[in-house]
């Protein structure tokens, strides 16, 4: 019959529409913001910096390298070492980043930063949300912005983080294990001073003889 496979295709098609309003499988729009879809776990969008511990400034695992403003293609990181050092989360002296700030208006979200870093200090965030009616200082977040705690880390990328703590813990062991071993084992014996050789009295040319 003429016209058999257009009345077909128009007796699908208001079959899906249909159905796109009463079957869940089918329904593809979500009423954001009340209802939002879960982002999968290797999703990324800006970085931000790990800390270890309750207090972001004192566990934070950046040490100032300067490794990931280096090699920051758009050059968006801005970092100032300290002139000191101060404890870290577990007591060990380091330089800190006095400043460290990411103008995420500039970022490309290609993890360089992340891929380089060799501190485990800077990982990518999946948070998105991030308008601001203030197109320049509101773009600009600081350390204190960017600062978010471990445990966040294994929230939103719970196999990464889990196989970082592992690898961190390894080698911490392996430090432990090599500053103990230098603490018992015995003082290597000084070397005794060489004694000075006695002066030998110079004795005067005979007569006669060239001197």
């Amino acid at each position: 019959m003429l016209g058999e496979g257009i009345l077909k295709g128009l007796a699908e098609t208001a079959k899906n529409f249909a159905g796109s309003f009463v079957s869940k499988e089918r329904m593809t729009t979500v009423e954001y913001p009340e209802e939002r879809l879960p982002l999968p776990e290797a999703s990324r969008n800006f970085p931000f910096l790990v800390y270890d511990g309750g207090d972001w400034e004192a566990g934070m695992r950046c040490v100032a390298c300067q490794i990931c403003e280096k090699e920051c293609p758009p050059k968006c990181i801005y970092i100032d070492k300290s002139k000191d050092k101060k404890p870290d989360h577990v007591g060990k002296m380091q330089i800190y980043p006095a400043k460290f700030d990411i103008d995420i208006s500039v970022c490309m979200s290609c993890q360089i930063c992340v891929e380089v870093c060799p501190f485990e200090a800077i990982k990518m965030d999946t948070e998105y949300e991030l308008a601001t009616d203030d197109r320049f200082g509101g773009l600009l977040l600081d350390r204190h912005q960017l600062a978010k705690s471990n445990e966040y880390y294994h929230k939103i990328h719970p196999t990464e983080a889990a196989e970082v703590d592992a690898r961190l813990a390894e080698e911490k062991a392996k430090a432990d294990a090599k500053a103990k071993a230098a603490a018992a084992a015995p003082p290597k014996p000084v070397a005794a001073p060489a004694a000075a050789k006695p002066a030998v009295a110079a004795v005067p040319p005979k007569e006669g003889e060239a001197g």
